[in-house]
């Protein structure tokens, strides 16, 4: 079908896109017919006559695609996204891209090498196969299509990620926060010229040594968060003072709520000249809080006493490329999930302009029924994690027919979204405003869980046996998405540190404090690993205590080993 004035559109309705697809389709020879057409991705565009000078359209099949996916996931759907930068590679470049996270500049460290080599041994061994793409937040995004891909994968690869990862990454609010998709690869470049550099100066042994200690100390070198200053204790005190001052001094109608009130400002007033004293013990001390700084590594590039000024430059660096990876530690099922449903959306639109025919939609639907594959979990090939495509997917799907198709249990579990028209407008602000956690806890519904089976397992590391405690009712559904937001909590995936301070007078002595979540118990010899490296920035004793949720003491580790703390007293000894 090469005349496009005859299509008819079924089910769709002939808006502005449409014409604009029309219009840039009647440049070339094969018309509407020029996806279907095209035995490989890399075949040339025949071009009509008065188009052969027309520089404003695509000269390749690949930017065609792009453009016309743009025009119907903008067009119809008005996803904002970066301009998009398509590159294709090869498989040995594929799984260097894998040792670099992606990134289109990196520095030398002998852990990229080796990451390479596994990649590239469990893809020789058929272990593993290679992804079709990555694409890498930038501005304009990069994404990387394997040169192996079929016309139609290319096409379904370019909707996921030009477009749906595209798009998360310019709207989410946790990457719009804290990264700057503008200007990473700059800033990527300017490290490795930086760190290539000090290791002509200084030695490669030297650089390796303290990129040893970056990489072991990177998921502690992150802001998670913005919080006020902590307040001076004397600062409290008055308050408490003045509070207690108003209560006694202001009439009541009832003594008793006057004697529960005086109460609550005593024990306020007692609290802060408690911690005023014990600061005042510290400070005899020369104790230099660290108001809780959670950025561990920021904060020894800025407090080790003896660094020299390069390796400070260094660990800075260091903390900003794993800011701009934070966001996506948190934010896994949402991002695959809203790339895939952009891609299975965007191939049907295609399919109803019958741009792509049956053999073609053939093709999507088994690599993408492949993608969403969730093994039981008993299967051999369950790893003990839910697949992100899976569960993101069917979230974003669900919110749609919550809101087209609404039954009485939507309208019970999700009053604000059953029967609300916008469905685009509903699904956009669940993208743009959580994270995974917050996402789980807030639109997995009974309907997914039913229809992927989740149960919860308790697991007791005391007990012999494991305990189902969430089955398909509503207190069980509840659970289940506790369970499962528990798994993308930051602070029961990664260690939750702070810096408390160091002694300045004494020994300098560095104090962290280890906030423990749900009894996840830190592993000793990891700790005495990770210590070293601290230690070895910092070249004075460093101690590390697991404290509970009332901050009371469950444990305590030191670098030195050796090197004995009194707790009471702060005394120091070797």
């Amino acid at each position: 079908m090469s005349d496009t004035t005859d299509t008819e559109f079924k089910g769709v309705d002939n808006t502005d896109y449409i014409e604009d697809i029309k219009a840039l389709l009647s440049n070339y020879e094969d018309g509407w017919d020029v996806f279907k057409k095209q035995k490989h991705w890399d075949d040339a565009l025949i071009r009509k006559d008065k188009a052969k000078n027309d520089h404003t359209i695509p000269d390749t099949w690949l930017e065609l695609v792009e453009r016309v996916v743009g025009i119907v996931a903008k067009g119809k759907y008005n996803l904002d996204t970066y301009e998009n930068l398509i590159e294709i590679i090869s498989a040995d470049q594929m799984l260097d891209a894998y040792a670099s996270h992606g990134m289109p500049a990196s520095y030398d460290h002998w852990s990229f090498g080796m990451q390479r080599v596994m990649e590239e041994q469990q893809y020789k061994q058929g272990k593993k196969g290679l992804a079709y793409e990555i694409v890498v937040n930038t501005d304009p995004a990069i994404a990387y299509c394997m040169e192996a891909n079929s016309p139609l994968m290319q096409m379904l690869v370019i909707a996921h990620a030009s477009f749906g990862h595209n798009n998360f990454f310019k709207k989410n609010h946790l990457f719009r926060q804290f990264t700057d998709a503008k200007t990473i690869v700059d800033d990527l470049r300017m490290m490795r010229d930086y760190i290539r550099e000090c290791e002509e100066k200084y030695g490669y042994e030297e650089v390796e040594k303290l990129l040893d200690s970056c990489h072991a100390l990177e998921l502690h070198a992150v802001h998670r968060y913005s919080k006020p200053k902590k307040k001076d204790p004397k600062e409290l005190v008055e308050r408490a003072k003045e509070k207690r001052e108003e209560r006694f001094s202001t009439p009541r109608d009832s003594s008793i709520y006057d004697d529960i009130k005086g109460s609550r400002a005593s024990s306020a007033f007692e609290a802060a000249s408690k911690e005023t004293e014990e600061a005042k013990k510290k400070a005899a001390k020369g104790f230099i809080s660290a108001d809780n700084e959670e950025n561990l590594l920021m904060y020894l590039a800025d407090n080790a006493p003896h660094l020299p000024e390069w390796k400070r430059r260094i660990m800075r660096m260091i903390c900003h490329k794993a800011q701009y990876f934070y966001p996506q530690m948190q934010t896994q099922v949402m991002n695959e999930g809203w790339a895939s449903f952009w891609h299975y959306t965007l191939l049907h639109d295609m399919r109803d302009l019958d741009l792509i025919d049956d053999g073609m939609m053939q093709e999507f639907l088994d690599s993408h029924a492949g993608v969403l594959f969730q093994p039981d979990f008993d299967s051999p090939y369950f790893s003990g994690q839910m697949n992100p495509y899976t569960l993101g997917f069917n979230i974003f799907q669900d919110i749609k027919r919550m809101c087209l198709e609404p039954t009485d249990e939507d309208r019970e579990w999700f009053p604000d979204i059953a029967g609300n028209p916008d469905w685009l407008g509903t699904m956009k602000e669940a993208m743009e405003n959580f994270k995974d956690e917050s996402f789980l806890l807030q639109y997995l519904s009974p309907k997914v869980i039913r229809d992927m089976r989740l149960f919860a397992l308790e697991d007791d590391y005391t007990d012999s046996m494991y305990e189902i405690n969430a089955i398909h009712d509503k207190e069980g559904y509840r659970r289940v998405r506790e369970a499962l937001a528990s798994n993308k909590r930051l602070g029961d995936l990664v260690p939750y540190l702070e810096v408390d301070g160091f002694y300045a007078k004494t020994d300098r002595s560095l104090h962290i404090k280890h906030k423990m979540i749900n009894e996840n118990f830190l592993d000793e010899g990891d700790t005495q690993e990770v210590l070293k490296h601290i230690y070895q920035i910092w070249e004075h004793p460093v101690f590390l205590e697991t404290v509970g949720p009332d901050d009371e003491p469950w444990d305590e580790f030191s670098c030195p080993p050796n090197y004995e703390y009194q707790a009471s007293a702060h005394e120091y000894k070797l």
